[in-house]
């Protein structure tokens, strides 16, 4: 506990110096320093459980501990304490991702233990790991550990991120592996009881094209269908694809408990944006699958460093199977909550530009643009400051392609985004604006974009426009959001 406690008090202390500049009203964030992946998604006691990779010490990432918070509707978020530290012989410099279970009411977080062999030259082993609790608030970490001591025999020693779900009277985890050739790969374990594991094989694999290895995995049926998702670490950028340091993307198919194989077709992306990664789901008591990101990228200019803080969670998504096997992902209903004024400014108007002045700084915006007889070339959504700062949306009704242009609001580097929409009839825009994140969902999660942006102006308004012609604007709403942190 005494690890614990000193993280605890580091984090408090930090809490004070933490400058709110660029401080998200209603994301998951730690009250200071340094987050990434979202760990441990459950829902607990009629509650839902968000942890997260965290170094409670320093803005930077350092050795991983989990932060928690709750909540009762996905929405208003509480800060709980951390919930594990490490530097147990079983965690000696890490506890790294991993999923949480709620065993008929003992909460089970299952989590990586790393330890560094030579920190310099970055070598290190991996295992994996349970801590426990009945309170929902303390865990404890149990004898057995480690669960699970090494990797396969043909493995590197990339091993991490175990997903743990039951399935009949089972239990099975997925891990992230790559092979000794570097391959990014799934593996997968099967157990009784949580604390005694069976390896049964190889899940899904990739090639020398698919990245070296394959992080942050979550296997799980939707619509008759199984998806596993994960976050491949070396594919190389090709066009409008893979633009970030490392994807977060899915392969769906089929699957046979009874044999281990997986059917499945080609890797997708799930969101085209700057910042968005480590994805994991859980399933609720609604029978909704929910998937939350982290919302920065690896190696990414994180501005918010110098304020005491880093790092954010992206708003809870409903996941769902669209046309084609296609993996939608669009914001939970309960973000309702979160609408406090309401401005329907235009509805059926024709128009190549539009300017709806507000200042406020966290908003949803509607629009919906006609696409039937429009001979503009682009129609969009710029978010204005008052002199130079903009973050605009673009839909190229020629190359059917959405494009997020952050490069005035913070992103003066590879500041671009694009991705393939194909809106015949209707372009409908739904738009999360934060302090410092934009999340777009276009036309009911065909396609979405998520980045952190960093505007130094304030907000002049929300403009509408159009490119060559004249557009008509079936619907333009702007709600004014509310602040869940203050």
């Amino acid at each position: 506990m005494n690890k614990l406690q000193q993280a605890q008090e580091a984090l408090d202390t930090a809490r004070e110096g933490v400058n709110n500049r660029y401080r998200l009203g209603y994301h998951i964030m730690a009250p200071a320093n340094w987050i990434n992946d979202p760990n441990g998604l459950v829902q607990y006691k009629g509650e839902y459980h968000v942890f997260y990779q965290h170094h409670p010490y320093d803005e930077n990432w350092g050795p991983m501990h989990w932060g928690h918070v709750k909540s009762k509707d996905l929405v208003h978020w509480e800060h709980l304490p951390i919930a594990l530290a490490p530097g147990d012989a079983c965690d000696t410099n890490g506890c790294f991702s991993g999923s949480a279970v709620d065993n008929d009411g003992e909460l089970t977080l299952i989590y990586t233990g790393h330890h560094y062999v030579d920190k310099e030259k970055d070598l290190f082993y991996q295992n994996q790991n349970l801590a426990v609790s009945t309170d929902g608030l303390t865990f404890h970490k149990v004898a057995e550990n480690p669960v699970i001591p090494k990797p396969p025999t043909d493995s590197s020693h990339h091993f991490r991120d175990p997903k743990v779900w039951k399935h009949k009277d089972s239990w099975y985890m997925v891990v992230g592996n790559s092979t000794k050739e570097n391959v990014g790969r799934v593996i997968l374990y099967r157990s009784p009881d949580l604390r005694k594991w069976s390896y049964i094989g190889v899940l899904a694999q990739g090639n020398e094209k698919l990245g070296f290895m394959w992080e942050c995995p979550d296997f799980f049926e939707l619509d008759g269908k199984y998806v596993l998702m994960i976050s491949p670490q070396g594919i190389k950028k090709d066009g409008d694809l893979y633009n970030n340091l490392f994807q977060t993307g899915y392969l769906i198919g089929d699957y046979n408990y009874e044999t281990n194989e997986f059917m499945h077709g080609s890797f997708n992306e799930l969101d085209n944006g700057h910042d968005f990664y480590a994805v994991q789901t859980l399933l609720d008591e609604k029978g909704r699958r929910i998937a939350i990101g982290w919302m920065d990228m690896w190696e990414s200019d994180m501005p918010t460093k110098e304020d005491g803080w880093c790092g954010a969670l992206t708003l809870p998504r409903e996941v769902t199977l669209g046309e084609n096997d296609k993996v939608l992902m669009n914001p939970v209903e309960e973000l309702n909550l979160l609408r406090e004024v309401e401005h329907n400014t235009l509805t059926n108007v024709i128009s190549n530009s539009h300017l709806i002045e507000t200042n406020d700084d966290l908003l949803e915006i509607k629009a919906v643009f006609d696409l039937t007889n429009c001979n503009a070339q682009s129609v969009g959504i710029r978010i204005r400051g008052v002199n130079q700062e903009e973050t605009v949306l673009t839909y190229h009704l020629d190359k059917q392609t959405l494009k997020l242009d952050c490069s005035k609001s913070g992103k003066a580097e590879d500041g671009v985004r694009n991705t393939i929409l194909r809106a015949n009839q209707e372009l409908s825009l739904r738009i999360f604006i934060d302090r410092s994140s934009i999340e777009v969902f276009a036309n009911e999660g065909q396609a979405t974009m998520t980045s952190r942006i960093y505007p130094s102006e304030d907000r002049l308004g929300i403009e509408v426009f159009a490119d060559g012609e004249d557009v008509r604007v079936k619907e333009l709403t702007y709600w004014k959001l509310k602040d869940i942190w203050k």
